[in-house]
């Protein structure tokens, strides 16, 4: 059971490539330990584990992922890492459409069954992207949607992206994007304008090893909290704790004094 938590000394990580040796993620148990620990300094109490579901990870098999995480999680146990490891994966929306309705559970968060990390294709979006994201909705799932920033496509057409979560999709950002060296960069400004305006719902790592370069979720949140102020917190905290348990996600805070002006995209 998560607690309850009112800080970003108790943060949950809902993307993060965390099992050994099996996508682009730690290679080695080592790597995944130093990467537990990592975060585990920088406030982490849960991670989501979630490995790539898509064609060019053929060793990531659903019906494996339970027991690599009961792995981990001694391993961390032993070594007194304050983590918990709990179940995921991030689906390509087209292995989504083939998948069998039991893969489809086993890579859901906490293998619950209803709610999914769907990941942004990163090149040009199909205009069938909505219908197919839709489509995976009338199978019962709720979509967290990964790093949408990186899209050109939503860069370009930011109310496209406005318009899925009107339709009661969740939307997570990554905490690169809100590096503070990164401050001209497109996904950047994509992020803060979703911040501004209460549509992100979720800052997660998306990180693929010890190596931090990703930049640190405890960071982010800092970098949200001057847009939003102290609820930039519920980003780490209470809404990846609701999508854990199935439960409504609280409405995300927006900005008070954000200008109506048009998204300048990727110019």
């Amino acid at each position: 059971m998560i607690g309850r938590w009112g800080d970003s000394t108790d943060m949950i990580d809902l993307h993060h490539h965390l099992l050994p040796g099996l996508d682009d993620g730690p290679a080695t148990l080592a790597e995944s330990i130093s990467a537990a620990e990592n975060a585990a300094a920088d406030g982490v109490r849960v991670i989501a584990a979630t490995p790539h579901l898509r064609d060019d990870h053929p060793g990531v098999r659903p019906q494996e992922l339970a027991s690599r995480r009961e792995e981990l999680k001694d391993h961390l146990a032993q070594r007194g890492i304050p983590v918990d490891v709990v179940s995921g994966g991030e689906v390509d929306l087209a292995w989504a459409q083939e998948a069998s309705d039991e893969d489809l559970t086993l890579v859901s968060y906490g293998q619950r069954g209803s709610d999914l990390l769907l990941e942004t294709p990163y090149g040009p979006l199909p205009s069938t992207f909505e219908n197919l994201l839709f489509g995976v909705q009338v199978r019962g799932y709720r979509i967290l949607l990964a790093h949408p920033e990186r899209s050109p496509t939503f860069r370009n057409e930011p109310d496209r992206l406005a318009a899925l979560v009107a339709r009661d999709v969740l939307v997570q950002v990554s905490a690169g994007a809100l590096a503070s060296g990164r401050r001209n960069s497109p996904s950047r400004r994509l992020t803060l304008w979703l911040i501004e305006r209460g549509l992100c719902h979720v800052i997660a790592s998306d990180s693929h090893g010890p190596s931090g370069r990703r930049g640190s979720l405890s960071g982010a949140v800092a970098e949200a909290e001057r847009k939003v102020g102290a609820a930039a917190q519920d980003m780490v905290t209470a809404a990846p704790e609701a999508i854990l348990a199935g439960e409504p996600v609280p409405a995300p805070a927006k900005r008070r004094s954000w200008r109506r002006r048009r998204f300048a995209g990727s110019q």
